[in-house]
């Protein structure tokens, strides 16, 4: 994905975090290629000032010379998530202070520059159940009950019904972005 103008990161942010504009969703990654990198700071500041209050905020996890990940997420849910059984203890192993989720987020951002890889408990920011991100680093990705935006270790009927609802938000949100609705309308406060 190459970008490089507001709309561009607007669609790549429809296309691919509707769920969390719509709040079904903690958290979502777009990882891209960029042409101008002062033009995509400034995009996504622009974006920042426009959805953080509703509840979104937009910043780099990591960066390269020509891509960016870029996370964007409702802190809201995001400190609520991070506060759920067994999250914790995930989080200590990994050598995490805190589930505060400024710090939490920080110390993501090191162990993702230690590294080519995504740090397995990634999972964990991006609202996907404690069991499937336990049960994906257990069976080191293998064995799983289905596929969707993560690997299902336990809840399979749950994890299925939110990948349909996530599949026909992004559907819709696409559909309205399309007919002209901006970014900003389509985000729930």
């Amino acid at each position: 994905m190459l970008m490089s103008r507001n709309n561009v990161l607007e669609k790549y942010i429809i296309d691919l975090c509707s769920p969390t504009l719509a709040s079904l969703k903690t958290a979502s990654l777009i990882n891209c290629y960029f042409i101008n990198e002062k033009q995509l700071e400034k995009d996504m500041a622009e974006l920042n000032l426009l959805l953080n209050g509703k509840g979104i905020k937009i910043q780099t996890l990591r960066k390269s010379k020509k891509s960016v990940l870029i996370y964007v997420y409702r802190i809201d849910m995001l400190a609520k998530d991070l506060m759920k059984p067994g999250v914790k203890k995930v989080l200590t192993y990994y050598g995490y202070d805190s589930t505060e989720p400024e710090k939490a987020i920080e110390k993501l951002k090191m162990r993702l520059s230690e590294t080519t890889e995504f740090p397995h408990e990634i999972g964990l920011f991006l609202g996907y159940p404690v069991g499937d991100v336990v049960g994906f680093i257990k069976n080191k990705g293998k064995n799983f009950k289905c596929c969707g935006c993560w690997k299902v270790y336990c809840d399979q009927c749950e994890a299925e019904r939110r990948f349909e609802l996530f599949n026909k938000c992004t559907r819709i949100y696409m559909e309205q972005w399309k007919a002209g609705k901006s970014v900003l309308k389509l985000t729930v406060a």
